[in-house]
């Protein structure tokens, strides 16, 4: 019996040929595991493939070289050998890279090169620094060009080749090249070597794929360009390629998430046909969810973060209203999201100079993330301690931050979240602009269509962060009046849009606050945990017992 809360789900069900000739006419039965994965565990996986960047640390490139030529000279030469000689008999058989569940943590490599041998001109230790050294020089030939470059890994391979004498297939093989190396010489300060980790692994997957990848060479920042500052980055704009392993490996595979929204785009990101594909309503016993989408701020003018508005001293002031006003009647912790770094500290200047975030201090203590982790996990801390003794606190976060990716604010650490704008990606990027074209040609997705929904997904993303449980609470107020139009708001997951009232979605901050005002003193009411009307959310131990032995006929 499958049971899923508050997800949309997709059942990808694969049978490989031989077993269908077999099976005809009888009961299947395959000893093939199914898996199931969270998008949250999914979503890391597509990540690591994002972008690797390689910014102009050539230097300690050179220093992490020499090191490993140090660690080299004071090896034992018998460990060597016993290397070479296990690099002959190929990846697979070594050891080091088992075909078992620890090999999808490095998705890179396909099962073919697993069962290759390592090529011979890099299987010695020496001639494969030396090939380091050669890759490094061409690198930083590269990022001393003054135009901006684009290319796809089919030309960026045949150019190395062509002029340091690197072909693919040494390419292919430098990251496990490298990891082996790093084991024989028993090396464990292994942060002393990243970037030239980093540059193996970038070798090893231009080396591997021919499409879904392009490398951009920008020689300096758009916002700084009097400054020199060049960046090599590999992107990767097909997500496919990091669940493809799962799906030729695995016969069932189950995906589910809260934002899995809308579902119909999910199976032609990710390449594959799904035969069931179902949307599920959250199951509560009472409704201990009140989204709202804010449009006009007192004043009655619109509030938004479009490009035209984004700037205006009245959406600022509005914005800051907004906060100050639920901030006097919302308890214990509230989270805002912005859409980026910079809009969140050009507002947050502009409420201080105007006095307005003197005014919300005088309610709550206030924190802000920061790019740099220890001070956002230092603020974070002080944060739960400032909602834990009943003071209270703001917290100031950006969409697709650290904070709106992977921490909960749950029960008390969050009953109210403001969603300041729509967090769409800069559309001047290099790398967006690659990506749409790819999914443009590989797979006729729309740029609005895409735009549309990624920045719908990290809003829900955000707001999602106040409800964890079925026992908790919380309110989520979009401030923009493009939630107010169907094709944005249509977007978000249907659990919220099942919340979310036609009274509720073009309010002024007056209406807002009279609305969480009832919603909160709705929630203070005392309430049974267990169920009403003999509709059951939350299972015992004894509904548990039940459902195994097939004895309950549970209400869902």
């Amino acid at each position: 019996m499958w049971w899923c809360t508050a997800t949309s789900t997709y059942s990808i069900q694969k049978l490989p040929e031989s077993y269908q000739r077999r099976c005809r006419g009888s009961v299947l039965w395959c000893s093939m595991r199914p898996i199931i994965l969270t998008m949250s565990a999914l979503k890391h996986s597509v990540l690591a493939y994002e972008c690797r960047h390689l910014k102009g640390q050539l230097g300690i490139l050179i220093e992490c070289h020499r090191r490993l030529r140090g660690r080299l000279k004071a090896t034992d030469a018998g460990r060597l050998r016993a290397e070479y000689n296990r690099l002959v008999e190929g990846l697979a058989q070594r050891g080091n890279l088992p075909i078992s569940d620890t090999w999808f943590s490095n998705p890179t490599l396909p099962e073919d090169i697993l069962k290759e041998a390592v090529p011979g001109n890099i299987r010695r230790a020496e001639h494969f620094l030396s090939v380091l050294r050669r890759l490094v020089q061409y690198l930083r030939g590269r990022l001393q060009t003054e135009n901006v470059e684009k290319e796809g890994p089919v030309s960026f391979v045949a150019s190395v080749n062509a002029q340091v004498g690197i072909d693919q297939k040494m390419l292919r093989f430098c990251y496990d090249r490298l990891h082996s190396l790093m084991l024989t010489l028993e090396i464990t300060d292994t942060e002393d070597f990243l970037h030239i980790q980093a540059v193996c692994d970038m070798a090893t997957l231009v080396g591997t794929y021919t499409r879904g990848f392009s490398i951009i060479i920008e020689p300096f920042d758009e916002r700084m360009p009097h400054i020199p500052d060049p960046v090599l980055q590999l992107c990767c704009h097909d997500a496919s390629l990091a669940i493809k392993p799962v799906f030729e490996r695995f016969q069932s595979v189950v995906i589910t998430s809260g934002t899995l929204s809308p579902i119909d785009l999910y199976p032609r990101l990710l390449n594959f046909n799904p035969v069931v594909s179902r949307s599920f309503t959250m199951s509560l016993t009472r409704d201990c969810i009140c989204p709202m989408v804010l449009t006009r701020g007192s004043d009655q003018l619109p509030v938004s973060t479009k490009y035209e508005l984004r700037n205006d001293p009245g959406v600022e002031k509005n914005y800051g209203k907004l906060l100050l006003e639920m901030v006097s009647v919302v308890p214990d912790g509230v989270v805002c999201f912005f859409v980026s770094y910079s809009y969140m500290d050009a507002i947050v200047n502009s409420w201080h100079e105007s006095g307005i975030l003197k005014e919300i201090m005088q309610h709550k203590l206030v924190f802000i993330e920061t790019k740099d982790v220890v001070e956002t996990t230092l603020a974070l801390d002080n944060y739960r301690r400032a909602c834990d003794c009943g003071r209270g606190a703001v917290f100031f976060s950006v969409a697709r931050g650290k904070v709106a990716e992977g921490i909960d604010f749950d029960r008390h650490y969050g009953r109210l979240v403001i969603m300041f704008g729509i967090p769409f990606q800069y559309t001047l990027s290099r790398i967006l602009l690659a990506r749409l074209e790819y999914l443009r040609e590989t797979f006729q997705i729309k740029e609005g269509d895409f735009l549309t929904f990624d920045a719908l997904r990290q809003a829900a993303q955000c707001v999602g962060r106040v409800i964890r449980s079925k026992a908790d609470y919380g309110m989520m107020i979009f401030a923009d009046k493009r939630y107010s139009r169907h094709d944005k708001r249509s977007k978000l997951p249907g659990w919220i849009l099942s919340h979310l009232r036609d009274a509720h979605l073009n309010l002024s901050t007056d209406m807002a606050l009279h609305i969480a005002k009832e919603f909160l003193r709705r929630m203070a009411q005392p309430y049974d945990k267990t169920g009403a009307v003999g509709k059951k959310t939350l299972l015992s131990q004894e509904d548990l017992e039940k459902m195994v032995n097939g004895a309950g006929d549970m209400m869902f």
